[in-house]
């Protein structure tokens, strides 16, 4: 479609009709957690529960959550001459997310290259430009093994309290396996992508077949493994719930499988060109010491909006980046005089869009199909979605599409049947592929009580909002560190963040011992001038949140992620990071203290 036949008016009011007939009046109450009658959902298929004695003694740095974060939190600690550290996850072994999603399918949206971290330090090249799940998880491992981060670890294990010790100068640690035990520093990570994510649909505890969560996959039901072969489902009428990222790369594995599948869809995705191809042996060859480093930050400048030379990165993410920064932080670009920068915003954004609405005619045979497969929304509404699979899998005999917009979702489940409206799906396997609960930490949930200096309470301190400084500490709370984007730096590929963020809290720790503070906390002062700036150079995202589909970014259409994360972005973030950390750190850094152990360290994240 030309330039001069976009027209924006009609582009405007598709967006709204399409948003409205998504709205519900329940939002985010919509969905129902993995508790109760719905535990099963979270139960892990992976890991045999192993019993074990409470554990009552004391380390110098702990872990919680064995996830990117975490390991990067492990690594950089190691790399700084900490030796007593543990991992305490959930899970029962090291991954975070890429432990709990073992569908078929299941890849990375980043390029592997950037995405997989400490490749040069474990001397590791991935096979595919977009590694499979399984790699990413092996190479997980592979960096727990590097730096030694299973000695000690708590797998299978949630922390239920974190209480601090005004006389001891430290953190009693319980969980709910019955350990009570002490940590001189604890970082608490934000990340969320663990807990499965349910629709509240009515009679789904009636459903007699069979039913999971993509993460919790039942491969003792489907046969095969993350690389398909499910020859399980051969004789199957099998239910895919979510057409969302995890839904894109599920969806044309099971196709190719059951005998029949019915795809239930509230909002169509963007898809969008994936090009994935094996790692040339030539170009990894010519790598240079150091490439890695360079093409994780060339690619966070790209997507920031940060002037570079020329980017190493070609794909999906750098061809969009202006449109971006509605949701991701970073530099806006610089308009010419006389030129209507939100007009010419929204028409580029048109532009992407009816690019991948006319792929979708290109590729799917079926006209009322193509039409339902249509994203009517601006490009940032939803997370982009890649794949050259998805929208082939529609062409096939057995693969059905059921667009829900209508009844606002799943009308109900029954013993045998999923039902829309007045309609009837008879079936036999009902999968979930809704994602993981976002951005509800325990921390900010209230099931991780957090009890600091004087008894006071860390939930109570961000009644109002997160009050940190850089996104990691709050005053009251000592060696108490965060890993996340609240009130830090976001973008597509976050493990490049958390690397950052685990390098800075490895930099506070390595000082507090040289000079022997005893507390590491922000000053109330700092505190505050830093939420102030967080909220000062804010950019506004909620008239474009409040135009789009309903989803996780806008809290279904009920809020905007304004002020959430610093608007200038990672780039900028990053320098004023190692400015400050070039500085005496007065500002969390307590006089030296008479405790022997003032240089010891406890560190939590995810």
């Amino acid at each position: 479609m030309s330039e001069t036949a976009i027209d924006i008016h009609a582009i405007r009011e598709r967006y709204r009709a399409e948003r409205d007939r998504r709205l519900r009046p329940d939002a985010t109450r919509q969905y129902v957690g993995t508790t109760g009658s719905f535990g099963y959902y979270a139960t892990d298929p992976y890991t045999a529960r192993t019993e074990r004695g409470a554990v009552a003694d004391e380390v110098d740095v702990l872990v919680i959550g064995a996830g990117f974060g975490g390991l990067l939190t492990g690594a950089a600690l190691r790399d700084a001459g900490f030796s007593s550290i543990r991992l305490m996850d959930e899970a029962g072994d090291v991954g975070g997310t890429w432990y709990w999603n073992r569908y078929p399918g299941v890849r990375c949206d980043i390029e592997s290259y950037v995405y997989m971290p400490l490749l040069e330090e474990t001397g590791y090249m991935p096979s595919e430009r977009y590694a499979t799940g399984e790699e990413i998880r092996q190479h997980a491992v592979r960096i727990a093994e590097k730096y030694d981060l299973y000695r000690d670890t708590l797998f299978q294990t949630r922390a239920t309290s974190l209480t601090w010790d005004d006389s001891a100068c430290d953190w009693r640690v319980q969980t709910d396996r019955g350990d009570d035990f002490r940590a001189r520093t604890v970082v608490v990570s934000s990340g969320t992508l663990t807990q499965p994510k349910l629709p509240g649909i009515p009679g789904m505890a009636s459903f007699q077949g069979h039913t999971f969560h993509t993460s919790r996959w039942d491969h003792s039901y489907t046969g095969g493994a993350a690389d398909g072969r499910l020859t399980g489902l051969a004789d199957k009428r099998v239910a895919v719930v979510g057409t969302g990222a995890t839904g894109l790369q599920v969806i044309p594995e099971i196709a190719a499988h059951a005998k029949e599948l019915i795809v239930f869809q509230r909002t169509p995705s963007t898809v969008d060109i994936r090009d994935n191809r094996p790692t040339d042996p030539a170009w990894a060859a010519g790598l240079r010491p150091g490439w890695q480093r360079e093409r994780m930050d060339n690619f966070l400048a790209v997507l920031a909006g940060e002037p570079v030379e020329h980017s190493l990165v070609t794909d999906g993410w750098t061809a969009t980046t202006s449109l971006q920064r509605h949701i991701l932080s970073g530099a806006t670009a610089l308009t010419e005089p006389g030129v209507d920068a939100a007009q010419q915003d929204e028409l580029d954004d048109a532009r992407t869009m009816n690019r991948i609405r006319a792929r979708v005619d290109a590729v799917v045979e079926d006209p009322a199909t193509a039409e339902a497969l249509k994203p009517w929304y601006r490009y940032m509404c939803k997370r982009p979605g890649f794949s050259d699979h998805y929208l082939q899998a529609f062409n096939r005999a057995n693969v059905s599409l059921v667009d829900t917009a209508d009844t606002h979702g799943i009308t109900a489940v029954t013993a045998d049947s999923v039902v829309v409206g007045d309609a009837a799906y008879p079936i036999d396997c009902l999968i979930f592929a809704t994602g993981f609960e976002t951005g509800v930490s325990g921390v900010m949930s209230g099931t991780l009580p957090v009890t600091g200096r004087g008894g006071a309470s860390l939930l109570d301190a961000w009644r109002d909002g997160p009050r940190t400084l850089h996104g990691f500490s709050t005053h009251r709370f000592p060696r108490l560190f965060h890993l996340g984007a609240v009130q830090n730096a976001n973008s597509v590929n976050f493990v490049h963040i958390l690397q950052e963020q685990a390098r800075h809290i490895a930099a506070i720790l390595r000082r507090a011992r040289e000079v022997g503070a005893a507390l590491i906390e922000p000053s109330e002062e700092a505190q505050e001038a830093w939420t102030r700036e967080v909220r000062e150079t804010a950019h506004d995202t909620t008239a474009f949140q409040s135009e789009c589909t309903p989803g996780y970014y806008n809290g279904e259409g009920t809020r905007s992620i304004t002020g959430f994360t610093y608007s200038p972005g990672p780039v900028a973030f990053h320098r004023l990071l190692a400015d400050w950390r070039k500085g005496d750190m007065s500002d969390v850094l307590a006089a030296p203290a008479q405790d022997p152990r003032a240089d010891d360290l406890v560190v939590t994240a995810g």
